[in-house]
């Protein structure tokens, strides 16, 4: 459905789950993507690039984006949640530290190519950015912080010819909630409450982050898009 011949295309977190479908999906649209995340032991991809970046290490991620030449587009899709343990003050400022500073840090290091490029950068925000969960502070605070970051870095960047967005997805089927997914009652519940009555697929998510980066989506910026 798009085109992204000669574009370039990194996605942080593009090792596994989304990203690693994220990643699939610009490839297939032609661009040249370099997936960095943490070693998943996940399937590789045809024609993409492998990175094993840890988005808290803000050396790396600086590193990371000097020996890139040109960069068109960044998905941010690196996160983790440690539900109970959360509460654990430690455990919390980790899960930021990755899932909203982690945000910043890539984005930061990717603005001058992106200003050079009028590029596009797309975060994966959640459903918990807009209401709470009880099991998930941490992560659900950093999800927030993704959708107000993203505003933010909108106004902040357009003036640079950036646009930033974010899709915030529902209960998707990867790694991260294998845990609900194998839990009968608490999967019900969940798809109970999910208009479409199932559990979504990482691919669900790549399409639209697509369009967000496409000339289709030139006129949208700091769009929370919920998927």
């Amino acid at each position: 459905m798009f085109d992204f011949a000669a574009k370039s295309v990194v996605v942080t977190g593009g090792t596994s789950g989304i990203g690693h479908a994220i990643a699939s999906a610009f490839s297939k649209a032609g661009a040249k993507v370099v997936a960095a995340g943490l070693p998943s032991g996940g399937d590789s991809i045809p024609n993409v690039e492998m990175e094993i970046v840890d988005v808290a290490d803000g050396e790396a991620i600086a590193r990371l984006f000097e020996k890139i030449p040109e960069v068109h587009v960044l998905v941010n899709a690196a996160g983790i949640i440690r539900r109970e343990e959360e509460y654990g003050m430690d455990v919390f400022a980790h899960v930021l530290d990755v899932n909203l500073s982690g945000v910043m840090r890539a984005c930061m290091a990717a603005r001058s190519k992106l200003a050079a490029s009028k590029g596009s950068i797309v975060n994966i925000a959640s459903m918990l950015s807009f209401f709470g969960g009880a099991r998930a502070p941490a992560y659900s605070a950093s999800k927030g912080g993704v959708a107000q970051l993203t505003r933010s870095l909108a106004v902040a960047w357009a003036a640079d010819g950036i646009r930033v967005n974010a899709v915030a997805p529902g209960w998707i089927a990867t790694p991260l909630t294998s845990a609900l997914q194998n839990d009968a009652m608490r999967s019900d519940q969940l798809l109970a409450r999910t208009p479409l009555g199932r559990w979504g697929v990482p691919s669900d998510i790549a399409g639209p982050v697509l369009f967000l980066c496409s000339e289709a989506a030139s006129f949208i910026t700091g769009a929370i898009v919920t998927v």
